[in-house]
């Protein structure tokens, strides 16, 4: 399961997932400078710690890396929200507190993602089922 980014991985992992394309130090430099002052080198060590981490792949472009992200904002946020479900004792009561805490919007979002997965996935395995065998019962 995926850590939470750090502030500046998040603000440079952002940049990467927005534009969607391969991108180089260079121009993620330019667009965080107009937020804060930064270094190259800064920029450079956290995308390349995001790289050892896993969370982009890079090509060599001339005497550059241009770096594309390895899965989406949408996938990360779904594998922290699991990571962070995973760790109640009640999942239950925490899905009940955290869509307690949702807004109209959110809560309509999820309604649409709800039936997002029922739709794909009409004939869900009943509860219990492992792997869609039959086992047999005793005396057989």
């Amino acid at each position: 399961m995926p850590r939470q980014l750090g502030e500046l991985e998040d603000a440079v992992m952002t940049r990467v997932w927005q534009w969607n394309r391969a991108v180089t130090v260079r121009e993620v430099l330019e667009d965080l400078q107009q937020e804060r002052s930064i270094a190259y080198t800064t920029v450079m060590t956290v995308l390349d710690n995001l790289h050892q981490k896993g969370w982009v792949r890079r090509e060599v472009e001339g005497r550059a890396y241009r770096y594309t992200a390895v899965s989406t904002r949408a996938a990360y946020s779904a594998a922290l929200m699991n990571e962070a479900w995973a760790q109640s004792d009640n999942p239950a009561a925490a899905l009940v507190a955290f869509f307690g805490m949702m807004s109209p919007e959110q809560r309509e979002a999820l309604n649409d993602a709800i039936r997002i997965v029922q739709r794909d996935n009409p004939d869900p395995p009943p509860a219990g089922a492992e792997g869609g065998e039959e086992t047999e019962g005793p005396g057989r």
